[in-house]
C-alpha cells in the first residue's frame, strides 16, 4: 500500500496546491495506519510504510486470565489504566469471560488512574469514572503519585501497555503494596521485517523527510534495526538534520529525547493533530520559490511545482536540482555537483551527467530550464 520515493515526472493537476506535495513521509505505526496514511496522501504526502512492531491481543492468554481472576479475588485500591486500546482489550476479554460486569464494579470501587486522554476515555467508556491523570501522560508521573500515598498492604492492578511495566511494578511493591500485573496485549517485531529495513535504509540516504512515530517502543525497535544492519551512525545524523521526527506526544518522543535527538508533537495527541503538525513543519524546511527564465518555480521536497502541475523528482535529482537553484544564472562544475549530491559515495562525473539529464526528462516540457556550459558543467536559466 506504501508507496516508496521514486520518480514520477508529472503530478495531476491540482497537486501542486496540496500542502505535503514533494515530501516522503515514513509511518511505523501499526495501529490505525490505514488512517494515518490516508490523512497524509490526501496532503500530498508520499507514505513509505514500515510497521516497527505489531500488536499481538492476549484475549485468550492464561496470563490475562489469571491476572483477571487475581483481581476479582479481593478488593482492590488502585487501578492504573495505561492505555485506551488495553484497557478495552481487557474490558472486551472479561466480557468474553463472563466476568465483565464484576471486573468493571471492582474498577468503580477502587481508585482509578488514567495515563492520558485516551486511556481515559476507554475508561469512562466502560462506566468507570477515574480520579486523576497527568497532564504529561507520563507513567512516573503515575508512579509519583501513588508513592505519595501509603501503599502498605494496598492492592494495585496495573495494565500494562505492549512491555512489561517491572521497575513501576517493583518501586510500588518495595512500598508493602501487592501489584497485579496485567498484560493486555505484548509489542512483537512485525511478521515481514522488510519493511522497516527499507525505511532505515532510505532514512540513512535522506530520502525520506519525515518520520512519524505514535509509540515509544517502535522509536526503540526502529533504532534497534538501524543498528542490527550497521547504519545507527547514519540513521542518527539523519535525524539530526535533514530528517524531522515528529511524534503523537511527549511520552511517544522520549527515546529520541533521550538520545539527545531533535523532535516536535502536537499539543494534543491525537492522529490528526500529528498530520497537522506534519504540514506545518515540513513545507518551511524546504520550500523555496524563485523566477526563472519567467516562469515561478517552487521547489518543495522532491517536488518541483510549476503553475497547477507537479514534477516529482527521485531524490538524487531533487539534490541537484536544489543545488543550482540556490544561485540561478551561476555555473556549478560537474565536480561540485558531485561533490554535493554524492558525497561519500564512488560515483564519478559521469553520473552527474546522467543525472542531469534524467533530470531534465523528469521535468518534460521545463527540462530547458537546465542549461549546459560546455567544459564548465550546468546552471539552472537566470530569471
Amino acid at each position: 500500500m506504501g508507496t516508496a520515493a521514486a520518480s514520477n515526472p508529472t503530478g495531476p493537476a491540482g497537486d501542486a496546491h496540496l500542502p505535503l506535495t514533494g515530501f516522503t513521509v515514513g509511518v511505523t505505526a501499526a495501529r490505525r495506519r490505514e488512517e494515518l496514511v490516508a490523512l497524509l496522501t490526501r496532503r500530498g504526502a508520499r507514505v513509505v510504510e514500515a510497521p516497527a512492531l505489531r500488536i499481538l491481543p492476549l484475549e485468550d492468554d492464561l496470563a490475562l486470565r489469571r491476572a483477571t481472576q487475581q483481581c476479582l479475588a479481593k478488593p482492590l485500591d488502585y487501578v492504573v489504566a495505561t492505555t485506551g486500546v488495553g484497557w478495552r482489550g481487557w474490558m472486551s476479554a472479561a466480557d468474553g469471560w463472563g466476568r465483565g460486569a464484576e471486573l468493571a464494579a471492582a474498577c468503580r470501587n477502587a481508585v482509578v488512574l488514567t495515563r492520558g486522554p485516551k486511556a481515559t476515555g476507554a475508561v469512562r467508556a466502560s462506566g468507570v469514572d477515574e480520579s486523576w491523570s497527568p497532564e504529561t501522560e507520563a507513567t512516573d508521573e503515575l508512579l509519583t503519585w501513588l508513592l505519595a500515598r501509603p501503599l502498605d498492604g494496598r492492592r494495585i492492578a496495573v495494565q500494562e501497555h505492549g512491555l512489561p511495566l517491572d521497575d513501576f511494578a517493583a518501586a510500588l511493591r518495595e512500598r508493602g503494596a501487592e501489584v497485579i500485573s496485567v498484560p493486555v496485549y505484548r509489542w512483537a517485531p512485525p511478521e515481514d521485517p522488510g519493511p522497516v529495513r527499507r525505511l532505515v535504509e532510505q532514512t540513512a540516504r535522506r530520502e525520506i523527510h519525515a518520520l512519524t512515530f505514535t509509540s515509544a517502543p517502535a522509536i526503540a525497535a526502529f533504532l534497534a534495526t538501524a543498528t542490527a544492519d550497521g547504519l545507527h551512525e547514519q540513521v542518527v545524523a539523519a535525524l539530526r538534520t535533514d530528517v524531522l521526527a515528529i511524534c503523537v506526544g511527549p511520552v511517544c518522543a522520549r527515546p529520541l529525547l533521550d538520545a539527545g535527538l531533535p523532535v516536535v508533537w502536537p499539543e494534543r495527541g491525537r492522529l490528526g493533530a500529528l498530520v497537522r503538525t506534519v504540514t506545518e513543519e515540513l513545507p518551511p524546511r524546504s520550500r523555496r520559490t524563485l523566477t526563472v527564465d519567467g516562469r515561478e518555480l517552487v521547489l518543495q521536497g522532491n517536488a518541483l511545482l510549476v503553475d497547477d502541475e507537479s514534477y516529482w523528482l527521485s531524490p538524487k535529482s531533487a539534490t541537484v536540482l536544489r543545488a543550482l537553484a540556490e544561485h540561478p544564472g551561476w555555473v556549478l562544475s560537474r565536480a561540485e555537483l558531485l561533490r554535493r549530491a554524492w558525497a561519500g559515495s564512488d560515483a564519478d562525473e559521469h553520473a552527474v551527467e546522467a543525472a542531469v539529464g534524467r533530470l531534465r526528462h523528469s521535468l518534460g516540457r521545463h527540462g530547458d530550464l537546465i542549461r549546459t556550459v560546455p567544459k564548465r558543467g550546468y546552471r539552472l536559466a537566470a530569471g
